[in-house]
C-alpha cells in the first residue's frame, strides 16, 4: 500500500521587484501537495498580489497560479523584464 505524500519542502526565489516586495531571495518552506503558488503566497505573504503580471514557475517551467503543486522542489516568481 502506497505511503500518501503530506507536506513537501519547497524552495521559493524572488527576482526584481518582488525580491523587494517581499523581503526575501531564498526561503524554503513546508506546503501540502495540494496547495497552488497563489494559496501558498496567500499563507506567506497575504499582503502579495502578484496581480496579472507576475507569472509562477514551478520546477522551472511556467505554471498557472490555481494549479497544485504536486511533488515540486521550487516555486520561482518571474516578475516582467524590462529593457531593450
Amino acid at each position: 500500500m502506497p505511503v500518501p505524500i503530506t507536506d513537501v519542502k519547497i524552495t521559493i526565489l524572488t527576482f526584481a521587484q518582488t525580491r523587494t516586495q517581499l523581503g526575501f531571495a531564498e526561503k524554503t518552506i513546508e506546503c501540502e501537495p495540494g496547495e497552488t503558488p497563489r494559496e501558498i503566497f496567500r499563507r506567506l505573504a497575504p499582503q502579495f498580489d502578484p496581480g496579472k503580471i507576475i507569472r509562477v514557475a514551478v520546477n522551472r517551467e511556467y505554471a498557472d497560479w490555481d494549479q497544485p503543486i504536486g511533488e515540486a522542489s521550487e516555486l520561482a516568481l518571474i516578475p516582467p523584464v524590462s529593457g531593450g
